[in-house]
């Protein structure tokens, strides 16, 4: 038995209606690993100025874009995609994005839209701050922790 594309598409609508964030699944050698649309991944682009206090407050390793830049200042915190797949600046064609640079930004806003197998899934910025980059051109595909935006933090 093998997995169809309306499988994974009941898969991850079953996983969108849940409680659950994450659901792995392996099944004759193939192995499915889904995450919620809503979690962000957020990177530090310079160095912190001070090394975490214990090993449950270090940050969650986020891989490396293969299409990074760097950033245009120290001190930005890069957005990373939290899926692969189409990423969407605005609600709908022909409406405003939902942010542009210099944009004032909670860790709840929602910054862009990033669309899997037909599903819109809303990207939040996960930290408070300012745009100051916007990377992720609207239409692109873009991979799973490649750097979308970035913010400048709020002090």
């Amino acid at each position: 038995m093998s997995l169809t594309a309306k499988d994974v598409a009941e898969i991850l609508r079953l996983l969108e209606s849940s409680s659950f964030d994450t659901l792995s699944l392996e099944m004759n050698g193939v192995k499915l690993n889904l995450r919620r649309g809503s979690a962000v991944a957020v990177r530090e682009s310079a160095p912190p100025a001070q090394a975490p206090q214990s090993a449950a407050e270090a940050p969650q390793p986020v891989p490396p874009s293969r299409k990074s830049t760097p950033p245009s200042e120290a001190g930005l915190k890069d957005i990373a995609s939290p899926l692969l797949g189409i990423f969407y600046r605005a609600p709908k064609p022909g409406e405003p994005p939902f942010v542009e640079v210099g944009a004032t930004v909670e860790q709840d806003t929602v910054i862009g839209i990033i669309e899997v197998m037909k599903l819109m899934n809303s990207v939040r910025a996960g930290v408070a701050g300012q745009i100051a980059e916007i990377l992720a051109q609207n239409g692109a595909l873009v991979e799973y922790g490649e750097t979308i935006m970035r913010v400048r933090p709020s002090a």
